[in-house]
């Protein structure tokens, strides 16, 4: 077996299930699951009846780069979203089984595990994918932390240049998970002239930037700040979407990765030896979803219906700030994250996410330690009775 696999820790989701062994959460109170990030808005119909009218696909062997009508929809969303310029559907997308996957493969195509100590950058917090995908290939992770002093930014400028010269990929995630920070081009300026510098890859996880509060000013994407920056090739950038959370389809495992040509084709030739092409009934599907928005629109209309119901709620009881972008509320707790969230399970069977789970300890401690994360993915009601039962939590602790 490869040895690399015992380096891998448990999932976020593993601790918890062991943190609350042993717990009977009272009966009376149905289960509300604010722990995971998975979209439970309804399904659009129109994706539906797209997969519905697409059977027949399931017929055929699906090419791995897609069918030119998923990377055009693709592109011509890239071009509309974020005011971008002649995207080539044919060499700066690929559709991808959603970006998990794709975060994850992407890492053993780029990292060279022959050179001396490779190095993988992460934010700290962070999604547990990039961690694994830098150890099965060979890498260390790197992780920096994004702490609210510093308005969770990532300060990959903090390295010392001997440490950036190992780097070879760098994973970034704006709007942030957990903390819901949108990086400005300031920061993506920095990036990118590191980048140049030093020559490693950008890997741009982008799954919330269609989940956000201000109709008029949506996040700034990876693409987006390139082309300001007057990188039209987008080099040394690969930008990683879905529509699960944009489109609330979790189950279609359906993105793409976007962004510098010469690294795409060598994604492709991997991709082609992976055995992940996405099969013509979904990718049928993708395309009604990225062609139409009004859904998005609604799907954003009922998360930010619920933040400002629930903001208020809890801010006089947790310490918590409306994030840039995405669904999660990162709220710092009175004591103890773990103990915090198992007394939350054991006496209001509502269930949260401990933020020492999502980080991993650094010489400066863990910055996620004191901190839950809320997914407010349920329905407005449950979400609003989950609040309320985490007040009545908060008030009986004090």
């Amino acid at each position: 077996m490869n040895p690399d696999l015992d380096r891998l820790q448990p999932y976020p989701f593993e601790k918890l299930r062991a943190l609350f062994a042993g717990i009977e959460p009272p009966t009376n109170l149905r289960p509300i699951r604010l722990s995971i990030g998975e979209p439970r808005h309804p399904t659009p119909q129109i994706v539906m009846d797209a997969m519905a009218a697409n059977l027949d696909g399931l017929a055929t062997y699906p090419l791995t780069s897609g069918s030119d009508a998923l990377r055009t929809a693709i592109a011509r969303w890239l071009e509309r979203r974020y005011g971008l310029e002649a995207v080539d559907a044919a060499t700066q997308v690929l559709p991808v089984n959603g970006s998990r996957e794709a975060l994850f493969a992407f890492g053993q195509c780029v990292v060279d595990g022959s050179t001396a100590d490779p190095l993988v950058v992460c934010p700290n917090p962070f999604y547990q994918i990039y961690e694994g995908a830098a150890l099965l290939a060979g890498a260390r992770p790197l992780f920096i932390n994004t702490v609210e002093a510093a308005d969770f930014a990532f300060d990959l400028g903090a390295l010392d240049a001997d440490t950036l010269l190992k780097v070879q990929l760098v994973y970034v995630c704006s709007p942030g998970n957990p903390t819901g920070h949108v990086m400005n081009q300031h920061e993506w300026d920095t990036l990118f002239a590191l980048s140049d510098e030093f020559g490693f890859v950008i890997a741009a996880d982008e799954c919330y930037s269609e989940i956000y509060f201000d109709e008029t000013t949506p996040p700034l994407g990876a693409l987006q700040a390139a082309r300001a920056a007057g990188r039209h090739d987008f080099r040394n950038l690969v930008s990683f979407s879905s529509l699960s959370k944009r489109s609330n389809v979790p189950g279609l495992r359906s993105g793409f990765v976007a962004g510098d040509a010469a690294i795409l084709r060598q994604f492709l030739r991997y991709r082609t030896y992976h055995g992940c092409a996405m099969g013509p009934t979904m990718q049928a599907a993708s395309i009604a979803a990225w062609n139409d928005e009004a859904h998005v629109a609604e799907n954003r209309r009922l998360y930010r219906d619920k933040f400002d119901r629930i903001i208020p709620m809890l801010a006089p009881h947790l310490g918590i700030r409306k994030p840039d972008a995405g669904f999660y509320l990162w709220a710092r707790t009175p004591g103890s994250d773990t103990e915090f969230a198992r007394g939350l399970q054991a006496e209001y069977n509502v269930t949260v996410l401990p933020g020492s789970y999502l980080a991993r300890d650094t010489d400066t401690g863990n910055p996620g330690a004191g901190y839950v994360r809320i997914a407010l993915v349920a329905t407005p009601e449950e979400c609003i009775e989950a609040a309320e039962r985490i007040v009545a939590f908060c008030r009986a602790a004090t």
